[in-house]
């Protein structure tokens, strides 16, 4: 018995065999993507608590699949394929330049919008990456709406490694809290 897939598809799902449509790569990143904002404790960085922004923007794959990875950085013309871990059969294609962020991410899917709740990240992701363009995170008041914003992303920030309050602290609160570390240290 014949399927209604045309002659020569080689699946059920219909997917491009040698290029990615723009919408296939919409609906794969609604599953399969997350735009991310990390907030990190940086040693070079200048201001206040000393903490950096890194927004990135990833898709995960198992590693048997990785050519669809491979097809969307060739669609980016950007970014980087890398193992989940050490151990881990995941693979990631990831983007964390913010210049390819803001000039070939957020464009894209600018154009070609997300269906899911995602699509909520996604516009909370595009308002940091263009803030970071107008060098708003560089101010106390442009740092705080960022990490504002990224702690209402991806379930409201339930996987980050430091907490919201940590991050938020004045900077005097900081040299405090570090001399104190310090001092328990030397006990």
């Amino acid at each position: 018995m014949e399927g209604d897939n045309p002659s020569g598809a080689d699946n059920q799902q219909g997917r491009p065999r040698d290029s990615l449509t723009p919408d296939y790569i919409a609906g794969f990143v609604d599953g399969e993507g997350c735009f991310c904002v990390s907030i990190y404790p940086h040693p070079t960085v200048r201001y206040g608590a000393r903490y950096q922004i890194a927004p990135s923007f990833q898709v995960y794959q198992d590693r048997a699949n990785v050519e669809i990875l491979e097809k969307l950085k060739r669609h980016f013309g950007c970014g980087s394929i890398t193992s989940k871990g050490p151990n881990s059969n995941v693979m990631t294609f990831s983007i964390y330049s913010r210049r390819m962020l803001q000039t070939v991410v957020v464009p894209f899917f600018d154009e070609h919008p997300l269906i899911s709740a995602k699509h909520d990240d996604f516009l909370k992701f595009r308002e940091v990456v263009l803030s970071m363009q107008r060098k708003e995170h560089l101010t106390r008041d442009g740092f705080l709406r960022i990490v504002e914003i990224a702690f209402s992303m991806n379930q409201r920030g339930k996987q980050r490694k430091y907490r919201k309050e940590d991050l938020i602290v004045e900077p005097s609160e900081t040299q405090r809290q570090a001399a104190s570390l310090q001092g328990m240290l030397k006990i």
